[in-house]
């Protein structure tokens, strides 16, 4: 594994899972691994649990790990080739990453969308000149389209949860405030149909993801009907993709509640965190003893350690 940007990037994903919950059991087996190496854990949006998780996991491989917050640290960073740099930014992605890449031995960078260009955002700009220009592996730590970490994070959860081989897995799509960006239901959708299990998306008319994102997903835009049978419920907002960046509805009917969950077949809940209670899911859900939410916390710790060790053993 050179770097880390998707379920693309997995040679065989079972393999990597039932790897991922073996080192969970001796988190501190490969301590020499990374020993002498450095990771810069680059941040040009808010954090966590990708910046504690992240930061752990490489501790328990050995390598140091280094964080820097561009939004509050660093220089504001231009992104456009060929530009004229006479505003804001005053470095170029091109050389901060350079520089960066003589410094460290493994990049992991979060970098959010615009989410006012679809057609930029979806490029994955920011995140594919970080590769190019670095020179060393990178791994994502949530880009403008993709949350991989976390899906892979999420992966484990459901097998450590799972009572039947193919789970019902369903994405739902609840209310909320803001825009939120497509990433982790992108992500999401992707890695569950690579892990073979029984997937559905259910959302608003009006909230279609791309359709890159949904091959082997089947849409219910009936709530309820997707949740009857559900094995796992992960709620999740996103704006719109199709209408780029909006706010369709705060419908609050489609927050997930108790009566809903009794839909499914004992279901588990799952968000990737931080939630707004009450508006994403009732408190009476989220603190249940079927909720997953602290479960998928603590597996970013070895999703992290996971793919830095397979960088580490195909790189050094």
């Amino acid at each position: 594994m050179r770097n880390f940007t998707s379920v693309h990037d997995v040679e065989n994903l079972e393999s990597l899972v039932k790897e991922a919950l073996e080192l969970k059991k001796d988190p501190l087996k490969y301590k020499g691994l990374g020993e002498g190496k450095t990771m810069g854990i680059i941040f040009l949006n808010p954090s966590l649990r990708t910046r504690l998780s992240t930061q752990k996991a490489a501790q328990n491989l050995g390598v140091s790990p280094i964080v820097m917050n561009f939004g509050s640290e660093g220089w504001k960073l231009e992104f456009e080739d060929g530009t004229v740099m006479d505003g804001n930014a005053a470095e170029h992605i091109k050389d901060a990453a350079r520089v960066m890449g003589a410094y460290f031995d493994i990049i992991g960078l979060r970098s959010f969308p615009g989410l006012e260009n679809r057609d930029d955002d979806y490029q994955d700009n920011i995140l594919n000149q970080m590769i190019k220009y670095a020179g060393i592996p990178v791994v994502s730590l949530e880009s403008a389209i993709r949350h991989p970490l976390q899906s892979f994070a999420d992966v484990l959860t459901i097998e450590e949860h799972k009572t039947v081989k193919k789970p019902k897995v369903v994405l739902s799509w609840a209310p909320h405030p803001r825009a939120l960006p497509q990433a982790v239901p992108n992500s999401f959708l992707e890695w569950m149909v690579a892990a073979d299990y029984d997937v559905y998306a259910t959302h608003p008319e009006g909230y279609e993801l791309s359709e890159e994102f949904t091959k082997g997903v089947k849409i219910e835009y009936d709530q309820k009907k997707a949740f009857e049978g559900a094995d796992f419920i992960y709620g999740k907002n996103w704006s719109s993709y199709h209408n780029y960046g909006k706010i369709l509805t705060k419908d609050p009917s489609w927050t997930i509640d108790a009566e809903k969950m009794k839909l499914t077949n004992n279901g588990k809940f799952m968000h990737c965190l931080p939630v707004r209670r009450n508006v994403i899911v009732s408190d009476e859900v989220i603190d249940s003893e079927n909720s997953l939410i602290i479960p998928q916390a603590a597996n970013r710790e070895y999703s992290a350690q996971m793919v830095i060790k397979k960088i580490l053993e195909s790189n050094f």
